[in-house]
């Protein structure tokens, strides 16, 4: 139905995660079908219907760009954009508006809005502007020129799914090696256990941390047994990884 070039690369979070978009419109009709569009990318979608609907999900949500109908029922998308710059500053804001006037399009990007496209529009040039927007934003694409990751002694391959300490082969599971790759991809970065879940098991465990502390003791017995650790506890945070010395 939407369909999309196979030489375009996806484009990902940093942390290898779906890229969120948030879509802001009063026409569910609308926002369905974009919301629709957008998933086809491999991308991940939440809707708001008004001004302080999306207020609060870009606040749950923490979308990577925003996709803002000017006209919403309570107030409009100049002030909701006003809002999102309050707590987000860097968040790439595409517009939508009924008007095709100069007016209307100076006021969306002199209030902060990174672009524009005026309705009716094609599927295929939202997302491509969407694309150009997260790109310069600096969302980076998932086709990279190495396939490994290295932190210290410690070597991840993305590609034949082999792991390394020092001269040593860790042998992991399929759950184990997303868990080390999530880890490796935020080095030095604190991580939830509820952002753990969401990114290793899409809250599939019902968001119980039993199974992150799970998890993380099967990786310490493989990574760090024997060695001087490299993933670390931070009490009432999360944990962390970082190379060992």
């Amino acid at each position: 139905m939407f369909p999309v070039s196979e030489q375009v690369p996806s484009l990902r979070r940093a942390d290898g995660g779906a890229v969120r978009v948030l879509v802001v419109d009063d026409e569910s009709t609308l926002s369905d079908l974009l919301s629709m569009a957008l998933r086809y990318e491999g991308w991940e979608v939440r809707t708001a219907a008004d001004g302080l609907s999306a207020v609060r999900v870009a606040r749950e949500f923490r979308p990577d760009a925003v996709v803002l109908d000017v006209m919403l029922p309570d107030f409009d998308g100049l002030e909701v954009l006003r809002r999102l710059r309050g707590e987000t500053p860097d968040v790439p804001v595409l517009f939508l508006t009924a008007k095709d006037s100069v007016e209307d399009r100076v006021a969306g990007l002199t209030a902060g809005g990174d672009d524009y496209v005026t309705k009716p529009f094609s599927l295929e040039e939202l997302v491509a502007r969407l694309r150009g927007l997260m790109r310069r934003s600096g969302m980076a694409a998932a086709a990279r020129q190495g396939s490994e990751l290295v932190v210290g002694d410690l070597v991840l391959d993305e590609d034949s799914h082999e792991v390394r300490r020092g001269d040593d082969v860790v042998e992991l599971t399929a759950t184990e090696f997303e868990l080390l790759r999530y880890l490796m991809r935020n080095p030095r970065r604190v991580l939830s256990k509820a952002q753990i879940l969401d990114r290793v098991w899409h809250y599939d465990f019902g968001g119980q941390s039993n199974v992150v502390e799970l998890y993380i003791s099967y990786l310490r017995k493989k990574i760090d047994a024997g060695r001087s650790p490299m993933i670390h506890t931070v009490r009432g945070a999360g944990y962390v990884l970082k190379a060992a010395g």
